[in-house]
């Protein structure tokens, strides 16, 4: 059976509000799971500013036409305009998210703080935010959480640790390309990461003649080939989930027909035997696309 994930990153308010009724309703219609990583706490999209400094962001913006893809409202989050409170405002859509069988978990509680402040945080500081989400996503959902996606693809060697105490059954919080036990500067962890295996759209679009209508084309050749342990496809509901709406439901109608289920983490870790998967070591690295460095899967270990 050929397995692909869906996991989609549910950043800012405008995404919630108006991004994720559109995905699930395209999901459906293509009969297609997937998984929903939710921001719980404040939308501060508009202190991302401060990564006008960080090498390759000002490329990424230009490619990707922030303001087009955001609002203008929402690039002025936290700055000019209070951060509306994601959780409070939109925990009855989520708990519609949550009836209409997708599965649920944590993103970040302030998309912005985790994505910037995590990898300098110390353990208390990591705590403290992964318990704010932790709480505000059991009173939504009347259920600790099972999995958390990091913002950005950004951790730190306390919140690997944390997820063990958390209880999760596993964790998306890294890139590579296969499932794998994590090892962090020496530490066996004991939650299983799923990676995302494939590049994301916002990491595509501009470069090398790819556009809205077909960078499709590039990620279909990617899934090709059958992988042993399929792949996790990480989707923004700011994106796919509105002007590139078009954009991935093309990439469904392929997936399915390279003969693809299109699943929820949980399915496709279910498929898996956690005890023969390998560790590896997590490292820090750049990749195309994307300004700065996230945490990705390395060597085998040991």
């Amino acid at each position: 059976m050929r397995l692909l994930a869906l996991k989609i990153d549910v950043d800012t308010f405008r995404g919630t509000r108006i991004g994720v009724p559109r995905l699930v309703e395209a999901l459906q219609r293509h009969k297609a799971n997937a998984t929903f990583l939710w921001s719980l706490g404040p939308d501060h999209t508009g202190r991302a500013i401060k990564r006008v400094f960080r090498p390759g962001f000002m490329k990424k913006v230009s490619r990707t036409s922030v303001v087009e893809h955001y609002g203008f409202k929402t690039l002025m989050y936290g700055t000019l305009l209070p951060g509306p409170d994601i959780g409070k405002r939109c925990a009855e859509l989520m708990r519609g998210v949550a009836a209409a069988g997708f599965e649920n978990g944590i993103h970040t509680w302030d998309h912005i703080r985790w994505q910037d402040g995590v990898a300098g945080a110390d353990e208390a500081w990591t705590r403290a935010e992964l318990n704010k989400a932790a709480e505000r996503f059991q009173s939504i959902f009347g259920e600790p959480a099972k999995t958390h996606g990091a913002a950005g693809w950004q951790m730190n060697e306390h919140a690997y640790r944390y997820e063990q105490h958390m209880g999760l059954t596993y964790a998306a919080d890294t890139r590579g390309t296969h499932p794998f036990w994590p090892v962090v500067k020496g530490e066996l962890v004991r939650c299983v990461q799923l990676p995302g295996t494939l590049p994301t759209l916002d990491e595509l679009l501009g470069v090398d003649g790819l556009n809205a209508d077909n960078v499709h084309e590039h990620i279909l050749r990617l899934t090709e080939d059958t992988q042993p342990y399929g792949h996790v496809f990480t989707l923004h509901a700011e994106l796919e989930g509105m002007k590139l709406l078009p954009t991935f439901e093309r990439l469904l109608a392929g997936w399915i027909e390279q003969g693809y289920q299109l699943v929820s983490c949980a399915e496709l870790y279910g498929a898996l035997d956690p005890a023969s998967l390998p560790y590896h070591h997590v490292e820090m690295t750049e990749i195309p696309g994307r300004s700065g460095v996230l945490a990705y899967q390395g060597n085998v270990f040991p």
